[in-house]
């Protein structure tokens, strides 16, 4: 008999509600997810959060029964938001902070300059190494206000929703390059002496039996829970 009440969603999903979404990678971990599955583990400290600071510990301190304690430095300080912006005189159009972005907060194509969207831009910083010309900068857009006084809930269930989109659609990226490749690789492999500067036989069976490996592999990886 059903008691009315709702279940409180696991320790690992309020964990991940309580991060503000940054996707920085700050903490050591690939992503706000993954942070908050390592500290659900209790493989995580609660204090590897530099964007949330000493606010966003005190959330995560409510929420695993540890004390709070101090943010640790080894993976970071507290400071104020940042948002990047793209120096144009100096851009080359390399597209390489296009792919860095965790939330698509940067607009353009190759080589034609780029442009940051400052309302989506986390401060991750994730653009800034990957540069080959350091045309992109860090201007400060909240002072001496930091943590989450700077980085208000709309902007992270902001930068969530547009993180999650970009996974969702690097994934379909990722699906619809692999099944053009199986396309390619089964009209090669059904008419092989057409696409081979080889005319030996005994090379072609090896060939063969080279892209039919490749193939039954791709086939492998492409069924649910097949390998990654």
């Amino acid at each position: 008999m059903s008691t009315g009440k709702t279940a409180a969603p696991p320790l690992v999903q309020r964990l991940l509600d309580a991060l503000p979404q940054t996707q920085c990678t700050r903490c050591g971990y690939p992503d706000c997810a993954a942070y908050a599955q390592a500290m659900a583990a209790g493989e995580a400290g609660i204090n590897q959060c530099p964007p949330g600071g000493a606010a966003g510990i005190t959330r995560l301190a409510a929420l695993t029964g540890q004390p709070v304690q101090p943010l640790d430095p080894a993976f970071g300080v507290e400071g104020p938001r940042s948002v990047a912006f793209i120096d144009e005189a100096w851009c080359i159009g390399c597209t390489l902070c296009l792919d860095a972005c965790p939330t698509d907060a940067i607009i353009g194509s190759n080589k034609r300059m780029h442009t940051v969207l400052e309302q989506y831009c986390t401060g991750c910083e994730l653009c800034l190494p990957v540069c080959p010309v350091d045309c992109i900068l860090l201007e400060n857009v909240t002072a001496t206000t930091t943590g989450w006084s700077a980085w208000p809930q709309a902007l992270a269930d902001e930068a969530r929703t547009r993180y999650s989109a970009r996974q969702n659609r690097r994934t379909r990226e990722e699906t619809e390059h692999a099944q053009r490749q199986q396309q390619k690789a089964e009209m090669k492999l059904a008419d092989l002496p057409a696409h081979s500067q080889h005319t030996d036989p005994v090379v072609l069976d090896q060939k063969r039996a080279v892209i039919e490996a490749a193939l039954a592999r791709a086939r492998a990886r492409a069924k649910p829970g097949g390998a990654g």
